[in-house]
């Protein structure tokens, strides 16, 4: 190839473009058919005045309740996320192919960590709540077992990115494998570990809104049964106390996980007749204390959560009958319904992908402070950002069917104001992690802030925006099906119906549907990110 020439197109990169493309169209085309547009909204205004009018002023319960119950809630999150982590930390070692034993054990464990994934959590707690009945323990085993599937896969992804000169030289020392796992590769993880347990922390919290719809005790539940009776002063006013709680979470977890990102600082080297026990400096003391305060918030959340171990082995006991009802799968001669349905959930997922997408991108641009044209305006959207984040999306679709009315556009619309959130992070991330230098040899040239930006910075983050959409849209289908509990259309109202009806079979089939369609798009999104790496 000579100089000054492109390179010739690959039929694989070629390909790529076309999915995208198709990809995006479709989504153009499921926005219009779902009548997503401006003359929707604006039918829809007088139902948001009434509503607005039914929802105000608030109506707090007594501060007594209001405290037991986000002390019962965040109790619940916080023991669903040690379950998670204390699964995920051996099924990362076995995941990840630098320590695992062998090919089938790596096999096994990643099928694990699919499976785990690939099972929302509210049929996790349908199937829970059918074994343990109504309580804690249905909410901690679903939210647990379900985090298993994102927490020990990055786990995995962490241990395999680790130093190998460090565990080679306590190999060398002739240490077993067990002490090469915990002095050469935990410490170096642990950081990571961490970080991604808090990070599952808050994502736990929202899910356990979703979950309260199904019997899980808490604000979750609170909230439900203030629907039901469309008291929407009362349900309204704790889903503000959730998103309180959601932004003092993320913001107190994001302080921590930067603090150990950042690293405990240059080694302190003593001197020898004072032997080798480290200094109590500043930073061991700071790590001490998180520690200990650690320790004690997770022993009063398995106190407050109430956990029965006589309750959990009596359910085990009577584990083989209640998982037999759920098994062979059964369409009760309503197949074809189900695959429409299945349709409108896709539908519902690829047009708030589309529609959350375009808001994301000038909310992440304007949230990453290498594009911000001014640090206060980058920090303005950040907050921004957390706040749409921790509005849980039920509550959204809630809100949006009380608007406008039963169907698949208050679940489009619900999916998309919380793409804007989790994209515009995403978006923000990407934009800053470009290289700088890049930026600055465009900049050398006398070009514009906005040349910069469209020469420079975009263009570098741009496969990873492609691949943040394709995971939102997984998120998107995924949660699409939940929010069809609360009327906001697709599948989700087959499974909460099918549930109640006590037809379990159906809710298999229901389960091997979504699991498909999601399958496929991961399946799709490792393909994209390979070919255009």
């Amino acid at each position: 190839m000579t100089a000054g020439t492109l390179a010739r197109p690959t039929r694989s990169g070629t390909a790529a473009v076309l999915v995208v493309l198709g990809l995006l169209a479709a989504g153009v085309w499921a926005l219009t058919d779902l009548r997503i547009n401006f003359a929707t909204l604006a039918d829809s205004a007088g139902n948001a005045v009434a509503f607005a009018r039914r929802m105000f002023p608030l109506d707090f319960p007594p501060l007594a309740e209001l405290l037991e119950l986000a002390g019962q809630t965040l109790a619940i999150v916080i023991s669903a996320t040690l379950l998670s982590v204390l699964l995920s930390v051996p099924l990362a070692i076995f995941a990840a192919a630098n320590t695992t034993p062998g090919p089938g054990s790596r096999l096994a464990a990643r099928t694990v960590i699919v499976l785990a994934r690939a099972i929302p959590d509210v049929v996790l707690a349908i199937v829970f709540f059918r074994i343990f009945g109504l309580g804690a323990m249905t909410g901690v085993l679903a939210m647990g077992l379900h985090s298993v599937g994102m927490v020990a896969k990055l786990y995995a992804d962490a241990v395999e990115q680790i130093d190998e000169g460090v565990r080679s030289a306590v190999r060398a020392g002739g240490a077993a494998r067990g002490q090469e796992l915990v002095t050469g590769v935990l410490p170096q993880v642990m950081p990571a570990f961490v970080a991604t347990a808090l990070h599952r922390l808050d994502i736990n919290l929202r899910i356990s809104v979703v979950l309260g719809f199904v019997g899980v005790d808490g604000l979750g539940y609170a909230i439900a049964t203030s629907f039901q009776r469309l008291d929407y002063r009362r349900g309204m006013a704790l889903a503000l106390v959730v998103l309180i709680l959601c932004v003092l979470v993320e913001l107190g977890s994001g302080a921590i996980r930067r603090q150990l990102l950042r690293g405990g600082g240059p080694a302190v080297h003593l001197p020898a007749q004072r032997g080798i026990a480290p200094q109590w400096t500043f930073a061991r003391v700071r790590r001490t204390c998180y520690a200990a305060a650690t320790v004690l918030v997770v022993a009063v959340s398995l106190w407050g959560a109430e956990l029965s171990p006589v309750q959990f082995f009596h359910g085990l006991g009577d584990i083989g009958h209640s998982l037999g009802l759920f098994w062979p799968p059964d369409t009760g001669g309503v197949f074809p319904t189900l695959l429409a349905d299945l349709g409108e959930t896709v539908k519902i997922a690829l047009a708030a992908t589309v529609l959350g997408a375009l808001f994301a991108l000038p909310v992440g641009a304007l949230a990453a402070r290498n594009v911000a044209p001014r640090p206060w305006v980058a920090r303005v959207f950040r907050v921004f950002v957390v706040l749409v984040r921790g509005v849980p999306e039920l509550v959204l679709a809630i809100v949006f069917v009380v608007i406008t009315g039963l169907g698949p556009v208050a679940g489009t619309l619900a999916l998309a104001v919380g793409a804007v959130g989790l994209l515009g992070k995403l978006v923000a991330d990407s934009l800053e992690e470009v290289d700088p230098d890049v930026e600055q040899a465009v900049r050398a040239t006398g070009a514009t802030r906005w040349q910069v930006f469209t020469s420079a910075t975009l263009p570098q983050a741009a496969p990873a925006f492609a691949a943040h959409v394709l995971y939102q849209l997984d998120v998107n289908i995924r949660s699409a099906t939940l929010l069809g509990i609360v009327g906001a259309g697709g599948i989700g109202f087959d499974l909460l119906s099918a549930s109640r009806i006590l037809e379990f079979g159906m809710v298999t089939t229901i389960l091997l549907l979504v699991f498909a369609t999601v399958l496929l798009v991961e399946l799709l999104a490792v393909w994209l990110r390979r070919v255009t790496a």
